[in-house]
């Protein structure tokens, strides 16, 4: 009796349920935000922050990057450690998918394991589910400054 290996299937429900999440969230993060060149910035702590750019606008969708920036021994660290994830925001189907993690283009719905860059088989569940905890943190303890008009 050899061990039967079972192929990763992703289950469609799960993620789309993750992805309408996200985008609520997104949605109470941005508030009014949503032109072309706007950004959010959420700090966590003295060492954490998270910033929110809108990249493109369109009629049905929008593109943004959320990037988070620390400060380690005083200083920023360089753009190449900096996590940064792009995330098209689909408002016909209220839903935010990840579409680029750290320059990774394109997540696959499935990747076959082990392969040359060490994807996960659910790699885009993960990462999905990373932005989820962005967020999170981000409307939980996030801290924006807001301008006072005269």
């Amino acid at each position: 009796m050899g061990k039967q290996s079972t192929q990763y299937r992703p289950n469609l429900s799960n993620l789309m349920n993750l992805c309408e999440v996200n985008y609520m969230m997104l949605l109470r993060l941005l508030a009014d935000k949503e032109s072309a060149g706007e950004k959010r910035c959420f700090f966590i702590s003295d060492f954490l922050s998270y910033s929110i750019s809108v990249d493109e606008v369109t009629r049905y969708t929008s593109l943004i990057t959320m990037t988070q920036d620390a400060i380690v021994n005083g200083m920023h660290l360089a753009d190449i450690f900096r996590p940064k994830m792009v995330i098209r925001l689909y408002h016909d189907a209220k839903v935010a998918e990840v579409v680029s993690n750290q320059d990774v283009r394109q997540i696959k719905p499935r990747y076959d394991y082990p392969n040359k860059v060490m994807h996960l088989p659910d790699e885009k569940q993960q990462v999905n589910t990373f932005l989820k905890e962005w967020l999170q943190l981000s409307l939980q303890l996030g801290q924006t400054r807001l301008e006072i008009v005269k």
